[in-house]
């Protein structure tokens, strides 16, 4: 199951930064987004399902114009994949360009992903 749970991460980073929300593929309803640990973001929060998650989403993009992220790397951990993403953007009202790295673990049970930890 491990190479299914990659690919649907790998499909996941693509819909974000094409349609700037996440996606509800191979997602549980209850699934939770955790940016509690997320240093330099904005509020960070704990939002349980895909519309909590696709509103901090929201929030953080509206500060950005240009946004694109990349992933960098992707580990097979099996129930746990692991990525490392670099961000880019520009800041909406002026300002220098930005660019930020950050990591994930992805959590999955039975091949659906159940939770995200920043």
């Amino acid at each position: 199951m491990s190479r299914e749970n990659v690919e649907l991460v790998q499909r996941g980073f693509q819909h974000v930064e094409r349609t700037g929300e996440f996606t509800r593929e191979g997602v549980r309803p209850d699934f939770v987004w955790n940016t509690t640990t997320f240093r330099g973001g904005m509020r960070p929060r704990v939002c349980v399902g895909i519309d909590e998650t696709n509103e901090w989403l929201a929030e953080w993009l509206a500060g950005f114009e240009n946004w694109s992220v990349e992933l960098e790397e992707i580990l097979d951990g099996g129930d746990r994949v692991v990525t490392v993403a670099r961000q880019r953007a520009n800041a909406k009202h002026g300002g220098p360009a930005v660019e930020m790295r950050f990591a994930h673990v992805w959590t999955f049970q039975d091949g659906v992903l159940t939770r995200t930890e920043m």
